[in-house]
């Protein structure tokens, strides 16, 4: 599994997380990240919309509702 599969997987887990309780997860799991690493898996992943940031508390994208896709598919 790649850096960005290990933190999706930490934060699915852990459903609401901050920096360090990713950070332990990760380390538990045997995934050792160095702080760099670990902060730039993240930011990617909020940048590529997988998951969320407020606060310092990270947790999985909300599903786009149906009614978008829908939108996407047929226009507005």
């Amino acid at each position: 599994m790649d850096r960005k599969g290990w933190v999706m997987r930490a934060v699915e887990a852990l459903r609401h997380a901050t920096f360090k309780e990713i950070q332990r997860y990760l380390d538990e799991e045997g995934e050792p990240f160095s702080k760099k690493e670990l902060e730039e898996t993240l930011k990617a992943l909020v940048a590529e919309g997988l998951l969320e940031e407020k606060e310092g508390t990270y947790r999985p994208a909300r599903k786009k509702g149906s009614k978008e896709a829908f939108d996407r598919l047929f226009g507005n």
